[in-house]
């Protein structure tokens, strides 16, 4: 039996932010049981970490549809459950060892703060089929590891309702949507990741690696508070470093159980 938990990443309360499940185990299990467990549990994505000594783990996350090379919001589920059950000696940082490389979390009172690589963003085309997509045709398009269409100022993006399998056949692993706003907050943006069974990933921390670096250079603010406008919602407070990017949110402990099964 493994201890299984579900934290609800970039959120203050359960039922909001991103669930993620996080695993501790001793060593990784295939990557068929991993995807197993991933598929079962049905978020969007599963992490499994091995403790190697107070402040380093290393890290791995599965999607329902595949192993995937960098998530914010299971790492910080991750870097919240190490500092509520088994906290580092001398305080943090956390470093988990990732496929991105070392990624940290460090506790900030009530939030935890990621260093994250930032993806390169490069312009391409608006076409007929992004339009078609989200429904509405975007002022501009940037390709990292994911797919960013940027919509006019104003565009009500909690309201978007793109088809997922023309979304599919755009570039990106994931796509998202973004626009600036007028009230408390820098940017808006939906994250959807049809590709990876996953409609719509409520709170991405990866997809700000390529949203939080756009606005940052076009507003001219290195500092940014970014709202996620998804049904579940949740708001990162996001650093633009140029080749680095630090996202930070509270979490909340959802669920714990144990999985039934000799991995």
């Amino acid at each position: 039996m493994v201890k299984s938990y579900v934290v609800d990443a970039f959120a203050k309360e359960i039922f909001k932010g991103n669930p993620a499940a996080v695993l501790f185990i001793e060593k990784f299990p295939s990557d068929k049981m991993m995807q197993n467990i991933a598929m079962e549990n049905k978020l969007s994505e599963t992490a499994f970490a091995i403790k190697r000594d107070s402040n380093h783990y290393d890290l791995r996350w599965f999607s329902p549809a595949g192993e995937i090379d960098l998530c914010g919001h299971a790492t910080l589920a991750t870097g919240f459950l190490v500092y509520r059950l088994d906290p580092p000696a001398d305080g943090g940082p956390v470093v988990f060892n990732t496929i991105s490389g070392d990624l940290t979390v460090t506790k900030k009172g009530d939030y935890y703060e990621m260093n994250f690589p930032t993806y390169d963003l490069k312009a391409v085309p608006v076409t007929a089929a992004m339009t078609e997509a989200y429904g509405l045709k975007p002022d501009a398009a940037y390709v990292g590891r994911d797919l960013l269409c940027v919509f006019p100022q104003g565009t009500d993006i909690a309201k978007m309702d793109p088809d997922m399998e023309k979304l599919k056949k755009l570039d990106g692993m994931a796509q998202h949507a973004t626009a600036v706003v007028d009230d408390e907050y820098d940017c808006v943006s939906r994250s959807f990741a049809p590709k990876l069974g996953i409609p719509e990933d409520p709170v991405c921390g990866s997809g700000h690696c390529h949203i939080a670096p756009y606005w940052s250079e076009r507003l001219g603010k290195k500092d940014l508070k970014a709202l996620q406008a998804s049904p579940r919602s949740g708001i990162l407070h996001c650093e633009y470093l140029g080749d680095r990017t630090k996202l930070s949110g509270p979490a909340v402990l959802y669920s714990e159980s144990e999985v039934n099964l000799a991995i």
